[in-house]
């Protein structure tokens, strides 16, 4: 099987051309939570699902997009996803290291963290092309990708019905997996636009986080933020992309002898302002860098697990049980636990 695989992947990266069957999507909704009410539509997640097959075939472009881009320095220096040992745990390591240092020193700091109405699903695929071609991929490679993005359609499963197919003309497949290595090429000239207003951004794939560090009696902090948002709305609007002022949490990190200790942003008529916490990649962040929200909240988490192993531990082995609160309890345990060293009470 091994060797057909192969030459059916040589064949299409040397084509440059997906075969359509590899472009049909199921998608099956899922309760957000189980609290929630089912009978409305919003309380919903999609799940694409996807040939097994079409994620082989991006696996093999994914590893030669990955290197060429690596080996010619083209992935933002900023972008912590799709890169050898990073991930998020690098990713909040540089935004808390940042705001630490900003402490020390005496300085007022603000984390913006932006959240994007369904990025993925807007995606317009002639910028995304064109910006393929500026980055050096042409040829074969070039015409593969326009034909992996081009002729897609999906199929809505619910319980035993199925929609008749709907074509998908706009953003990169949900649940693949060259979707967000092509995401975050496509959002990489959003940093010039942030850079340009003195912030400081991180990202991991979609998630973008902006942080501006100032003087305490720097007055002027809000309105340059504000202008920065601002021109990230333009940019975003230019590029198919909705940026959801609703969602996009501010986190305001007083400086020693700061007058004031809440900041509000405007922007488009919207109003943000600073909350005590917010979740950034999975960890609760608050504004005196404590963790002690997360460390609450990992901690009620890991005990509800046991309560719940410990309820079916008598139908289960003592390997099975271990695996168990390998999955369920240590691995929530070790996420991002190095963000945790030096804090007093460790």
């Amino acid at each position: 099987f091994l060797p057909y695989l192969t030459s059916l992947i040589n064949s299409s990266l040397t084509a440059g051309y997906v075969p359509s069957v590899f472009k049909r999507a199921r998608v099956a909704p899922l309760l957000k939570k189980p609290t929630l009410d089912p009978s409305h539509v919003n309380n919903y997640r999609p799940v694409s699902l996807l040939s097994f097959l079409s994620k082989t075939f991006e696996r093999a472009v994914l590893g030669q997009l990955s290197c060429y881009l690596s080996q010619n320095d083209l992935l933002d220096p900023n972008q912590s996803g799709f890169k050898t040992g990073h991930s998020t745990e690098t990713a909040l390591l540089c935004v808390t290291e940042a705001l630490r240092t900003a402490k020390a020193n005496s300085l007022s700091s603000a984390l913006i963290l932006l959240d994007l109405s369904a990025a993925f699903d807007t995606v317009n695929h002639q910028i995304l092309l064109s910006t393929l071609s500026e980055l050096g991929i042409s040829g074969a490679a070039h015409a593969w990708i326009a034909s992996y993005l081009t002729g897609r359609s999906y199929q809505v499963a619910w319980r035993e019905s199925v929609s008749a197919p709907r074509a998908l003309t706009t953003g990169v497949p949900q649940g693949s997996v060259l979707g967000p290595l092509l995401f975050s090429l496509y959002t990489k000239s959003l940093g010039s636009v942030i850079s340009s207003h003195g912030l400081s951004y991180h990202c991991y794939a979609d998630d973008t986080q902006l942080i501006f560090s100032f003087p305490p009696s720097d007055n002027q902090a809000a309105n340059r933020i504000s202008a920065c948002l601002a021109d990230i709305s333009v940019w975003m609007t230019d590029h198919h992309l909705k940026l959801n002022l609703g969602k996009t949490d501010l986190l305001f990190l007083p400086g020693k002898d700061c007058p004031f200790h809440d900041l509000a942003i405007t922007v488009d008529n919207s109003l943000v302002s600073s909350s005590q916490s917010a979740k950034n990649l999975g960890v609760i962040l608050d504004n005196t860098l404590s963790f002690s929200t997360n460390i609450k909240a990992v901690t009620r988490s890991c005990r509800f697990m046991l309560y719940n192993i410990r309820r079916v531990r008598p139908c289960l082995t003592q390997e099975a049980t271990q695996v168990l609160i390998q999955a369920l309890v240590i691995s929530r345990l070790d996420y991002c636990n190095s963000l945790l060293a030096g804090l007093p009470a460790c």
